[in-house]
């Protein structure tokens, strides 16, 4: 990722025909470009309607034009945003006469990295953006709203604080070591403010769980012999058919994929081979599918034809499940077998074919993916958000061990604090900056 102040351009809407189009402009200087481009630069913040030229001052295109001058821009450098008629070929054509005008091609993520860089965003502002465009269901986009606006980092930033003030006072002991009575009251202090920092951790670790698990989902394979209802069901919790369902074992040859939004959270179903011995080539290729997305996922449903009930195939089955695989065990097909629906421990009766008892699974499984409403108070956050947290965390706890022991309970509170940091980008290695802003579509 450069850090130059050149300027860069892209389309800023997505592929393809749409009404309107915009190409963004950002750097330090635009008056060359809006010259050859606009005629000159239009006025500050206000909306103007213009011809956008060609090289032989020939219109290219109609639009508005939107100026906002640095730092009053999203980047926090000049900006020129020219909105025009969102063709393809327009769009392209535009593109390309900002980059005859002087504009290089904008990296993915460039224009929301130079945000960062010029301090209009954190790091975890920054990563929101991406979490924004890319939200799946209506809380995944409140959650990821409510950490651009910086609830996430403010209450990272409260812990570093009070960490801050920890170490602080931990030195403050190192300094008069003779002083026995001060240096007791310093470590009370400082035991006091460790365990509540624990406890403001806990919950925001917590909170980054769930909003983890807004970004990212949960896997759900769904496994089980031929014939066990494992189409029916996905059709089911799909709400459409999106599998192929007969009476002939073996239909399914290869892995059916499906996206169910359940409060908010995103189910990946997997609908895989029935699982059982067999010489036909094909079905064992899909087979060995099967456990290849098995491995793969968060969450077994083992289908069960409750007219039979677990028998010796099953337990084979579950026997070669990852051991830390969550897994609920399905009992299908209680219309023809006269079962009741209902809920037992990891087990769960139901009918794929009426849907009777598929709200029960539907609350079962935000219960083992652990889904606890956040409320207005929500955010995202991503698998590196809850690593730094977890390592923070520990390095707290052996601080917390560490009374009287002074200068290692000054190294781990310093730790704790750089993990913290890693989040807001405050301290972070420039490989992972490039990791992160490489995921962004180009023109964010």
């Amino acid at each position: 990722m450069q850090k130059s102040k050149d300027l860069i351009a892209a389309i800023a809407t997505p592929p393809g025909r749409g009404g309107i189009g915009v190409v963004r402009v950002s750097g330090a200087d635009l008056e060359k470009l809006a010259a050859g481009l606009l005629s000159g630069l239009p006025r500050a913040r206000y909306a103007t309607y213009t011809n956008f030229l060609d090289a032989d001052s020939q219109p290219i295109d109609q639009g508005i034009a939107l100026y906002f001058p640095a730092p009053h821009s999203f980047t926090g450098e000049h900006v020129l945003e020219l909105q025009g008629h969102g063709g393809p070929a327009v769009m392209q054509t535009l593109l390309a006469r900002c980059l005859e005008l002087g504009a290089r091609l904008a990296e993915p993520g460039e224009f929301t990295f130079r945000a960062y860089i010029n301090g209009k965003l954190d790091l975890a502002q920054a990563e929101s953006v991406a979490d924004l465009i890319d939200a799946s269901s209506v809380e995944a986009a409140r959650s990821a709203l409510h950490s651009l606006s910086g609830e996430f980092s403010r209450r990272v930033h409260a812990m570093q604080l009070r960490l801050t003030e920890l170490r602080m006072r931990v030195e403050a002991s190192l300094d008069f070591p003779e002083e026995e009575d001060v240096v007791e009251a310093e470590q009370e202090k400082v035991r006091a403010g460790i365990e509540i920092t624990l406890q403001e951790l806990s919950g925001v670790l917590n909170a980054a769980k769930q909003g983890a698990l807004l970004r990212e989902g949960v896997q759900v394979a769904l496994i089980g012999q031929p014939n066990v209802g494992k189409s029916s069901l996905m059709n089911m919790l799909a709400g459409e058919e999106v599998a192929i369902v007969t009476e002939i074992a073996g239909t399914t040859r290869d892995a059916l994929r499906q996206e169910v939004v359940l409060e908010g959270v995103s189910f990946h179903l997997i609908d895989t081979a029935g699982l059982r011995e067999t010489t036909d080539r094909v079905e064992r290729m899909g087979i060995e599918r099967t456990w290849q997305a098995v491995e793969k996922a968060g969450i077994a449903l083992l289908l069960v034809d409750s007219q039979h009930g677990l028998g010796e195939q099953e337990e084979t089955i579950i026997d070669r499940l990852p051991k830390e695989i969550s897994r609920l065990t399905v009992h299908n097909k209680i219309d023809l077998s006269g079962e009741r629906m209902r809920v037992s421990g990891n087990e769960i009766w139901l009918s794929a074919k009426n849907g009777e008892g598929i709200n029960l699974l539907s609350e079962k499984l935000l219960q083992i993916a652990g889904w606890q409403p956040a409320g207005e108070g929500g955010f995202m956050a991503r698998r590196r958000h809850l690593d730094a947290l977890g390592r923070a965390q520990s390095r707290l706890q052996s601080a917390q061990g560490l009374s009287g022991q002074l200068e290692l309970q000054a190294e781990e509170l310093r730790l704790a604090q750089e993990f913290l940091s890693e989040i807001t980008g405050e301290f972070t290695p420039d490989d992972l900056l490039g990791e992160i802003f490489s995921s962004f579509c180009i023109g964010k």
